[in-house]
């Protein structure tokens, strides 16, 4: 009864929090990056870890968490030829249920350069509730049923962009269509039939070379839904339907665009650029550009690689830099800009913020989860970290059920209070 449920959810575009033990997509549900559950604020190998299961390879993508499984991605570099596997576990007691194996038999964009930052899996899967569909760049297109059965495979494309830089967009499901990014694949935007993965609309365009964010909808429930991108220099915003352009906007975000935007009613929100170079606000509507009549405002406050949590009419998020930052969500101008302390160096958050109860969590790349409440100033109550695993945090959280799910490039973690 609840898988019928949550599928009869997902095909009319279902609201967040709609069903809180699930985390369907990158984010959780709706992309909202917010959970009423309650998870520990602290932790580390000794105390509040149910399970930890290792994998078998490493990844950025985040898990989702649909019914009693957890399921997730990742790269393994055998030999002679590599593979992409998705990989699905008990979420209560860590037990891998099944995998399936992608082999790499193609040509991959070489291990150099910022591809090295987060990998070859750096794609969150989404589920509707009955089947789960993953999309592995180059490697195309899954549909793949929550018992491990293959349904269909696609491919969408086996171009690169001039830098090289890998694919890192998630799937958004929208009705009876897959959304995808395909931006370094074949710089278009496609919607699949997700019965039969058939092509229903494609629009290409140049200028989705360096867009790197997830698809996200306004109106998901109505006729008139748009599907929203932020792309280098432009907010485009698609008919869901169609696929045809409804409107676009200018943008201070130039550059390669890596946050998704932010959707909260019939305002979308937009970070990014190189380097940080602006966020805006737009209401959504209107015909043509409506660079003039819909932009409420731009600010040069910026997150790069993170999509910032909006929460109570303030942005959060720790940038690749190690800078805590809170800005308002009426202008964008800063509330506070703080260094967090005692990060290791490099690029040291890749991850985005979740709000989880009434706690911030943010997973460093090496130096662990930060966990702090939303305000004035930046006020950690705990950092933890698992002093046996050296390898990268990349992804961000999944919850369920007062569970915390954790992945770094070694082991998936379930993290809640200890009984």
């Amino acid at each position: 009864m609840i898988r019928s449920l949550i599928a009869v959810a997902c095909l009319s575009g279902s609201s967040p929090l709609t069903f809180a033990d699930d985390w369907p997509e990158f984010l959780g549900p709706g992309g909202t990056a917010r959970s009423s559950d309650v998870a520990p604020k602290a932790w580390d190998e000794s105390q509040n870890v149910l399970w930890k299961a290792d994998l078998p390879g490493t990844g950025s993508s985040s898990p989702i968490v649909v019914g009693d499984r957890l399921i997730l991605t990742c790269y393994v570099a055998d030999e002679p030829t590599a593979k992409r596997q998705v990989l699905c576990f008990d979420k209560v007691t860590g037990d891998r249920v099944w995998s399936l194996d992608f082999p790499i038999d193609y040509n991959e964009d070489r291990f150099q350069g910022y591809l090295t930052e987060h990998g070859y899996a750096s794609n969150t899967p989404t589920s509707d509730g009955e089947n789960v569909y993953v999309f592995f760049g180059k490697g195309g297109v899954h549909s793949i049923g929550l018992e491990g059965e293959r349904n269909w495979s696609i491919d969408v494309g086996k171009e690169s962009s001039d830098r090289q830089w890998g694919s890192a967009a998630s799937l958004t499901l929208y009705r009876d269509r897959l959304i995808v990014n395909a931006s370094e694949e074949s710089q278009s935007l496609i919607a699949l039939d997700k019965a039969t993965g058939n092509e229903l609309w494609k629009q290409e365009a140049g200028m989705l070379e360096l867009a790197y964010g997830t698809p996200r909808l306004v109106n998901a429930g109505e006729d008139d839904a748009e599907i929203v991108l932020s792309v280098p220099g432009e907010i485009w915003a698609f008919n869901a339907g169609t696929g045809k352009l409804a409107w676009h906007c200018q943008s201070p975000m130039t550059g390669n665009v890596s946050p998704s935007v932010i959707v909260d009613g019939q305002t979308i929100y937009s970070f990014g650029g190189y380097r940080d170079s602006g966020s805006m606000a737009v209401r959504t509507g209107g015909e043509g550009d409506v660079t003039d009549s819909h932009v409420s405002w731009t600010n040069r406050s910026s997150s790069y690689v993170a999509t910032p949590l909006l929460h109570e009419g303030r942005f959060y998020w720790i940038d690749d830099r190690g800078i805590a930052y809170c800005t308002s969500a009426a202008d964008g101008s800063v509330i506070y800009r703080e260094r967090v302390r005692d990060l290791k160096s490099g690029r040291p958050v890749y991850a985005s913020p979740v709000l989880i109860g009434q706690h911030i969590y943010v997973v460093t790349r090496r130096s662990g989860t930060i966990v702090y409440p939303p305000g004035d100033a930046f006020q950690p109550d705990a950092r933890n970290v698992f002093a046996g695993d050296e390898t990268d945090f990349n992804a961000s959280p999944a919850v369920s059920d007062n569970r915390l799910y954790l992945r770094s490039d070694r082991s998936i973690y379930c993290v809640a209070e200890s009984r």
